[in-house]
Parts: structure tokens; C-alpha cells; sequence
């Protein structure tokens, strides 16, 4: 942009740079005009004109002015220059009004609402909506679209549910065969341990892990990581306890695969002479209760009002369905005093956990007198895994829990926990474990939804020695975003869970740490195809 004053000072002439196309010409008479007026003229233009030209500028990349001529220009600027608004912040301000409105509407049941968002432009450029009925519509498609995504989530929970209380067809296959060799094969049927290493099995100087399972795999993973992590094998007894269609194939596999120098023993629930159905009618009860096979067995939604459960409760509630909270092995943890009367102290282990360093160190621990040395879940970053209390596990609007618990106590976790057998056959612990699992019988489950822990967290008030985080790390089946390098610190990792590791539901970041002890080049597992 240039500036030209003729010699005479009677014209001025602003240009472009190029010197082609004049923008503006001003001509002035000498007689009526000053020079100081003709300078300040000047001056001022020559604050204003650039101005004009950023601000032409700026519209102009905003996409506002689309002009080219100054008449164009003026009936773009003139309104912003005046102080006035634009038009469309004026219909913006009316259709967020609209909005609003509609929000505290119901939309109407025989509003016909487009099926996709193509449909709904057609629709507009046809019927020329108006603004609430636009608003009204919109609002349709997206609690459609909402309820759609809810009943989805619902959906892949129940599937994720059938998945995870099912038998996988790789380790119901070597159930099978394993039951099989171990009927024609005399090596699959040998003692365990061998005649001159029972004395170890009551020798309170050994370390004694127990572990009560019905899957063969679980467990073989559970007792290879033990051994091959630890500093002294040789040190390690296993008490592994199944039920008794899964003995002979639980006893084929240790049998046939040995894991010198540590010592391995198998018994079926069968083989324990005392725990026939009078000494343990809870049990009984716990079967046989109309109740507990509709709550297990019957129809899973019913009784939800999806409308208003958050998929993570429904989840909740989900596994609290999972079959395995009214079986025999899964209540024998509360028997172990009776079941190893000769045992001082033991580690107690549940089959979804991974050995990941020596756990010699727990059996120098000082309980101070207490029982159940167990991790607390109720401290930690993680506030979904490490974040429950006893207000998480119990109904406390029941004036029984309401009276006798404190919904802010701290609980702990089954799954790794020393146990001091001898301090145990000091208390009722067992006693007041079966007198509140009757109480919830008798209540129609109104006291708690989940399994074993509720009543064992009642029954061992008290008597628990918090042991440190580190040892038993919780949640890598239903936390998909586990810090790994957390997993790799822990002496114990757990499964605990719908998403098992040895399930095509397990999250695939997290099994390597548990398939790694998986033998893939044992026959068995080859023939049954494990987790291909």
C-alpha cells in the first residue's frame, strides 16, 4: 500500500503496492484547505488504514468475508464496526434456549425419530423442522443411542459371565484324559508322595502351601511357580485338595510329572473321613437351600432394573452368581485346623495366583498371636481393587449387619494368607463362621451377595496381622489397567476375577505372566490344545 501527495498538494492517491489499482483519491482545494490540515489528514489515515486492513484480513480468514469489492466489505465490517452483533451468535443464544427446554421434556412416544444421522439430514431438508422439533429429535436419537450401548454392555457382561463359569473345552479335555491314563497306567497311580517322604508331610520345619482346586492346570501352574521360585525347593510340601471326580486326573498329573526335590500330596475331598455331611450340615444346608439354586441357578436379570444399575454393579453381582461360592472346596478353607491337625503353620493359596518370588520369608513373620496373616484391600493407589471395606461386602440397611459392623472396617483378601494353625484351635472362629452363614440362609442372602469372604471376614475379626501390599498383588482379572511394572514387583499375583489367564476372556497382556509356567511341551497339553 503506497501514499502519494502531487507536488501542489491539491491531491492525495493511497494505491496498492503494485501501483495499478487506486483505493482511494482524495482532492483538496488549496484555498479552503490548510497544509496543517492536509498533514493531520494524513496522519490520521495512516493510523486508520491499517487498521482496516488487519481487520479486513482477519475476517477474511475466518471464512466471514467472502467478498471482494468494498461495497461487499462495508456491509461486512459496518455492523461489527457499529458495535453490533452477528446474526448467528443472536440464533446460537435462541437454539441453546431450545435446548434448555427440550432437556426437561420427555420426548414424545410417537415422535419418529430418524434411524441414522443421514436420514436425519434428509428428513430436515423435507420437512423444514423447527428448532424445538429438531431439538426434541435429537434428543430421541441420543437416549436411543445410549440405551442401545447400555443393553450391549449388559449383554457382553452376562456372555463374559457364561465365559467365566464354564469349563474351557482345553481343560475339560485334560480332565478327561488324565482321569483315562490314570486308569491304565500304574506310573499315574503311585503313591504321592512315596512311602518314606510321608513323615514330611506333618514336619512342621518343612514349608506347607495348601491349595484346594478342581482344575488341573490352576494348580499345576500354581505349584511349578512356587518351586521354581523359590531358593529352597527342597524345603516346599504341597497339600493340594480336589474333589472327587477331578482326583484321578489331579493325582495322573503329579504323578507323571514330578517336581523333585519338592514334595507334592493328593486327596480327594472323599478321602477325609470326618467331613461327611453330620459334621458339616452348613454345607448341606448351603446346597440344598431353595434359595441359594434359584440365586446361582435361576435367571440372572432378573431381579435388576438395568434403567438404574451401573454395568460395573451389575458386574459385581454377576460374579457374585459364579457357582463355585456354593461348593465343597470352595468352604474347606475354614476347616484347615481339622484338616492338618499336625501343622503348625501354613500358606494358604487359591488356584488363580502366580509365584512370582521365595515365600520362605512369610513363615518367619510374627502374627502377634493372630491367625490370619492376609494382605488389607482397603489401602492403596488403585481404589477399585484397594478401595473395599466392609460396606462393599455387606447389606448394612439389615439391622443385623447394621448392629453388629462397622461399614468403614477394613477387609482383607483370601488368596495368599499365613495361617497360624495353632492360634486357631484357640478360638471359634469356625463357629461364628457357620452361625452368620446360617443367619444370611435364614435372611434369603440378604446379608451379603458374595461367597466365602463376608463371613470369614466377620469370623476372623480380630484376628488378622496385616502383612505387607507387596506380597499379594489383587485384581489382574477384572483390572485391565494393571500396572505392569507392579506385576513384577509383587511376590504373588492374583487372578482374582472373571478374567481368568487360562480364559480367551483373560486379557492378553497380563497371561504371559502366568502362561510362562505353563508346560507346552507335555503331551497332554500338546493333544487338548491349551490356550491355542
Amino acid at each position: 500500500m503506497q501514499l502519494h501527495i502531487s507536488h501542489s498538494m491539491r491531491s492525495i492517491t493511497i494505491s496498492c503496492s503494485n501501483g495499478f489499482t487506486d483505493l482511494m483519491k482524495i482532492k483538496v482545494a488549496a484555498r479552503h484547505i490548510s497544509y496543517r490540515t492536509v498533514f493531520h489528514t494524513v496522519l490520521i489515515l495512516a493510523f486508520l488504514l491499517p487498521f482496516v486492513f488487519i481487520l479486513t484480513a482477519v475476517v477474511t480468514l475466518e471464512g466471514v468475508n467472502k467478498c471482494s469489492s468494498i461495497d461487499c466489505l462495508g456491509r461486512r465490517l459496518g455492523p461489527k464496526l457499529l458495535g453490533r452483533g452477528d446474526d448467528s451468535e443472536r440464533y446460537l443464544t435462541d437454539f441453546y434456549t431450545i435446548l434448555n427446554q427440550v432437556h426437561s421434556e420427555d420426548v414424545p412416544d410417537d415422535l419418529k425419530l430418524p434411524e441414522n444421522f443421514k436420514q436425519l439430514v434428509s428428513d430436515m431438508k423435507n420437512n423444514k423442522y423447527t428448532a424445538k422439533k429438531f431439538a426434541l429429535i435429537l434428543k430421541g436419537m441420543m437416549e436411543r443411542s445410549e440405551r442401545e450401548i447400555r443393553e450391549s454392555k449388559f449383554q457382553e457382561l452376562m456372555n463374559k459371565h457364561f465365559a467365566a463359569t464354564s469349563i474351557p473345552k482345553g481343560i475339560h479335555c485334560l480332565s478327561l484324559r488324565l482321569t483315562d491314563e490314570y486308569s491304565s497306567n500304574a506310573h499315574a497311580r503311585k503313591q504321592l508322595p512315596s512311602p518314606e517322604l510321608l513323615p514330611l508331610l506333618s514336619d512342621n520345619s518343612y514349608h506347607h502351601f495348601i491349595l484346594f482346586t478342581d482344575n488341573i492346570l490352576a494348580a499345576s501352574v500354581v505349584v511349578s511357580s512356587a518351586v521354581q521360585s523359590s531358593l529352597r525347593p527342597e524345603k516346599i510340601v504341597f497339600h493340594v485338595i480336589t474333589d472327587k471326580k477331578t482326583y484321578a486326573g489331579m493325582h495322573s498329573w503329579f504323578a507323571l510329572n514330578p517336581i523333585s526335590p519338592s514334595i507334592v500330596e493328593v486327596k480327594g475331598v472323599h478321602q477325609f473321613d470326618w467331613l461327611t455331611r453330620d459334621n458339616v450340615p452348613v454345607l448341606e444346608a448351603v446346597e440344598n437351600h431353595d434359595g441359594v439354586r434359584n440365586y446361582y441357578h435361576g435367571n440372572h436379570i432378573s431381579g435388576a432394573n438395568l434403567s438404574v444399575t451401573s454395568p460395573r454393579l451389575f458386574a459385581s453381582k454377576l460374579q457374585a452368581r459364579s457357582p463355585k461360592y456354593i461348593s465343597l472346596l470352595n468352604h474347606l478353607r475354614i476347616y484347615l485346623p481339622e484338616l492338618f491337625p499336625n501343622l503348625d503353620k501354613v500358606v494358604f493359596l487359591d488356584d488363580d495366583i502366580v509365584i512370582q518370588h521365595d515365600l520362605s520369608p512369610l513363615w518367619d513373620i510374627d502374627l502377634g498371636g493372630k491367625v490370619n496373616g492376609a494382605v488389607e484391600t482397603c489401602k492403596g493407589e488403585d481404589s477399585w481393587v484397594m478401595g473395599k471395606r466392609f460396606k462393599i461386602y455387606f447389606n448394612f440397611s439389615h439391622p443385623l449387619v447394621a448392629e453388629n459392623l462397622d461399614p468403614e472396617e477394613c477387609a482383607w483378601a483370601f488368596g495368599m494368607n499365613i495361617f497360624d494353625l495353632r492360634a486357631w484351635r484357640n478360638t471359634n472362629i469356625r463357629e461364628t463362621y457357620h452361625s452368620w452363614l446360617k443367619e444370611n440362609l435364614k435372611s434369603n442372602l440378604t446379608l451379603w451377595k458374595l461367597g466365602t469372604l463376608p463371613p470369614a471376614l466377620i469370623a476372623f475379626r480380630g484376628h488378622v496381622h496385616p502383612i505387607d501390599p507387596s506380597w499379594h498383588m489383587l485384581g489382574l482379572g477384572y483390572q485391565n489397567n494393571t500396572s505392569i511394572e507392579s506385576v513384577k514387583k509383587a511376590a504373588v499375583i492374583h487372578y482374582n476375577g472373571q478374567s481368568k489367564p487360562w480364559l480367551e476372556i483373560g486379557y492378553e497382556h497380563l497371561r504371559p505372566f502366568w502362561s510362562k509356567y505353563v508346560n507346552y511341551s507335555n503331551d497332554f497339553v500338546k493333544n487338548c490344545h491349551i490356550l491355542e
